[in-house]
């Protein structure tokens, strides 16, 4: 019984990132939101790519394989320093390969999640935290004009905490099961997806 319930969680788990990589292109160029008004705007916006889905699971998968103080540590992090990059987008700062930054994170995120990566806490919240900048100014850059700022950020801020949960929810739900190998095959999937958004031309 167990060993099926191993199966059964392992085989649509695998294919998550597949499933994802499917979604139209245009869910990877962050559409508009049409009239937009703030934290619900907010919310939708990182659900509406692929690429933000994919990293912020993948932290929390990364803070469940770590355990200990990375289940509150890398999360945290992550919203701390998406934070700041979306502030750097609201005041129209500029910062220099955002997208290509998004991409990389999801690689990095990726290859940690196969090799089971066991780094200090610290190193690991900074290593998210680099990351998550690039996915705040993504977020701040393209806040609707009819959009509080504030709620918008709000809204995006709850999204990513619920992603974070559901791949922390994804790790320790697989370790329970002793599904060992969900992690790695998984990470593989998400790092693919990373190196086919870095092939796509800009």
């Amino acid at each position: 019984m167990k060993r099926l319930l191993k199966a059964r969680l392992a085989v649509p788990l695998a294919t998550l990132p597949t499933a994802l990589a499917l979604l139209p292109q245009a869910a990877l160029a962050h559409p508009g939101h049409g009239v937009a008004t703030g934290a619900e705007a907010g919310f939708l916006h990182p659900l509406m790519g692929a690429d933000h889905i994919l990293a912020m699971v993948a932290v929390g998968l990364l803070a469940a394989l770590r355990g200990g103080r990375a289940l509150w540590a890398l999360p945290l992090a992550f919203l701390a320093l998406m934070s700041a990059g979306a502030g750097l987008g609201m005041a129209g700062i500029a910062l220099p390969y955002a997208e290509t930054g998004i991409a990389l994170s999801i690689v990095v995120f990726g290859l940690a999640a196969i090799v089971g990566l066991r780094a200090p806490v610290a190193l690991l919240a900074a290593l998210v935290g680099v990351f998550a900048v690039f996915h705040g100014y993504a977020h701040g850059a393209e806040t609707p004009e009819t959009a509080s700022g504030l709620s918008f950020g709000l809204g995006f801020l709850a999204a990513t905490a619920l992603l974070h949960a559901a791949g922390i929810g994804l790790g320790i739900g697989a370790a329970r099961l002793g599904a060992g190998r969900t992690a790695p095959v998984l990470g593989a999937g998400v790092a693919a997806f990373g190196l086919a958004m870095l092939a796509l031309p800009a």
